[in-house]
């Protein structure tokens, strides 16, 4: 188990400076910021000074070295376009895009197992053909498409819900559904292929044939199996939904990360840019780590 565990510790290690190092330098493949930042036909002293102050003038290898030991101690530099902390800044915007995701998450994991289980237990008929008709849509249709029908139809031809902002429960309906739906999408098609494959397994079989009520053989028996792969898919979707809601917040001006990670590549916002992406990325690893030390305790199998 030790031996599995310093493997899988020391692959995340190595994903982290993979991640880190990619995003350095893509921000850098932006552009240069300072020319945003200065007016038009500004000297070159004046970049130049800028240019000092922000720290561009090291060589790259030189700005990735003070990164990564600012980084390490917790600074994560200041933001060029706001002036401030950039990690006051994400802690400022985080509750906005966990309050959003998660009820993104809520929607979606109650509607992908309720259609999931009626599709296995009807399957081959027009539910479970309809089911998956609108489960193969959700997982093909992409979010800033439904989101800006959903705007079209229920802010600009309805008037019943605002189109953006944060002011009250009525602007987190369209958002939840446009970002919970492709993941909803996921969880029913997962649900209904676990439920039948436990359906036809000998124990759901055995406990029919003592008689028990069918209500107790799908809940007790049939859903309480079929339900582990998908709340395994579920808490790894849950870290997905905070880091990849940025066209959602975009769309509907949510003031979270996605949003906060708009601006930054907007500005050149080499702080920021870096800081999300990074802190998003250690999310996924530490999740996906826990994952795996979790269903490695549970099968040992996996370690071998």
């Amino acid at each position: 188990m030790l031996r599995f565990f310093y493997t899988r510790v020391g692959y995340a290690v190595v994903s982290l400076f993979v991640l880190t190092l990619t995003v350095f330098l893509l921000t850098r493949l932006t552009g240069d910021p300072t020319l945003m930042l200065l007016e038009p036909g500004a000297s070159a002293a004046d970049i130049a000074a800028l240019r000092t102050r922000l720290g561009l003038d090291h060589s790259l290898p030189v700005q990735f070295w003070f990164f990564v030991v600012d980084a390490l101690q917790g600074d994560f530099g200041t933001s060029i376009y706001h002036g401030m902390p950039v990690i006051d800044l994400y802690l400022e915007r985080l509750p906005n895009s966990l309050m959003l995701a998660g009820l993104a998450f809520i929607w979606s994991l109650a509607l992908g197992l309720a259609c999931g289980v009626l599709a296995a237990l009807y399957a081959n008929t027009r539910w479970d053909h309809a089911i998956r008709f609108v489960a193969l849509g959700g997982l093909a249709m992409p979010p800033f498409w439904l989101g800006m029908l959903l705007v079209l139809f229920f802010s600009v031809r309805l008037d019943w819900l605002p189109s953006s902002g944060d002011g009250g429960w009525a602007n987190f309906v369209m958002p939840v559904i446009t970002l919970g739906w492709y993941f909803s999408a996921a969880y029913m098609r997962l649900t209904r292929s676990s439920m039948l494959e436990v359906l036809s397994s000998d124990y759901v079989k055995l406990a029919r044939l003592k008689g028990l009520r069918p209500w107790t053989v799908i809940m007790q028996h049939a859903f309480r199996n079929a339900v582990i792969p998908v709340l395994t898919l579920a808490a790894i979707n849950l870290v997905s939904m905070v880091n990849s809601a940025v066209v959602v917040e975009t769309l509907f001006a949510w003031p979270g990360i996605g949003r906060l990670l708009y601006e930054g590549i907007s500005f050149r916002d080499f702080p920021v840019i870096q800081t999300t992406v990074l802190l998003s990325g250690v999310m996924i690893i530490l999740v996906n780590l826990l994952a795996d030390l979790l269903s490695s305790a549970l099968d040992p199998r996996i370690r071998l």
